[in-house]
């Protein structure tokens, strides 16, 4: 075997003098840190709670106003599909009464001839 060179001699040499300083009182394990301070996991896991608290109300406001009973009805319909005759300003010559009503006017009330008929 050879001999180690000089600067390796040195090394283990510093090494084992600073091994010989440590007793096992430097040994023992650190308490644990007390007081107010905040470590960035808590501060991550309160910032953490609250952005979801925000979002799970932030969805509940949205289905409670999205549903309410008014956004629920069909709209009615613009106009009537069907063409109306035009309005005329002079009376009708006529005076019988039409033997079929109109789609754009109501029905009118039943006459005593289709009274008798149906009972």
């Amino acid at each position: 075997m050879s001999t180690p060179p000089p600067v390796e001699d040195r090394l283990r040499a510093a090494l084992d003098a600073r091994a010989r300083l440590i007793d096992a009182h430097e040994l023992s394990p650190y308490r644990p840190p007390t007081g107010p301070a905040w470590g960035t996991r808590r501060i991550r896991r309160v910032a953490s709670a609250v952005a979801v608290a925000a979002a799970a109300a932030a969805a509940v406001a949205f289905l409670l106003l999205s549903g309410s009973p008014e956004g629920n009805r069909p709209a009615p319909p613009a106009r009537d599909p069907r063409p109306s005759p035009p309005a005329t300003s002079t009376p009708s010559s006529t005076t019988g009464t039409p033997t079929r009503p109109s789609p754009t006017s109501p029905p009118g009330p039943p006459t005593s001839t289709s009274a008798a008929a149906q009972g």
